[in-house]
């Protein structure tokens, strides 16, 4: 029969390490290699176990691959980190199962770049990141990548007008 305090033990243990798979942790940070960019704010990197993740760069909102700089976007995170080691401090998940995090290669912040680059938006709907604040204000002010469009369209908004446009299924 099984000591009680053994089982107890056991049971402790278990839930305070963590699992073999486990993505990095909150807070905590990990050195990936990028293997894949999809568009201007996320990317696929893989880890030291050869597992690969889709992560979402936290903070910024970059343009759509069908908007004015989606394609431009899309080429700067590459020329950032395709193929680089990265750190990936992670803040989660989104709603779709990416990684939520801050990447950093050679020590440069890839999110603050991207926005300073004014090839991404501070995504102030979930971010309060004064860095990246900064980073826009002055990306905006010189006029850099989407800034010098007379009018740039957020992608969340870009988002919102393109669903408008499909057509609805019948029955609705």
């Amino acid at each position: 029969m099984l000591d009680r305090r053994a089982v107890f033990a056991a049971f402790v243990l278990a839930r305070l390490l963590p699992a073999a798979d486990a993505v990095v942790f909150a807070g905590d940070a990990a050195t990936w290699r990028v293997v894949g960019i999809h568009d201007g704010d996320t990317l696929s990197a893989i880890d030291e176990r050869k597992v690969q993740h889709k992560i979402r760069l936290q903070g910024i909102d970059a343009p759509e691959l069908g908007q004015a700089f989606g394609t431009k976007s899309r080429d700067r995170l590459a020329a950032l980190t395709k193929g680089k080691s990265v750190e990936v401090e992670s803040h989660g998940e989104d709603r779709f199962g990416r990684t939520l995090a801050r990447v950093t290669v050679g020590g440069r912040d890839v999110n603050r770049e991207m926005v300073a680059a004014g090839m991404a938006w501070h995504y102030t709907r979930y971010s309060d990141d004064k860095a990246l604040a900064a980073a826009q204000r002055k990306a905006k002010a010189s006029q850099r990548g989407l800034w010098a469009d007379a009018h740039p369209v957020p992608p969340w908004e870009w988002r919102a007008t393109e669903r408008d446009r499909k057509p609805q299924p019948a029955g609705r």
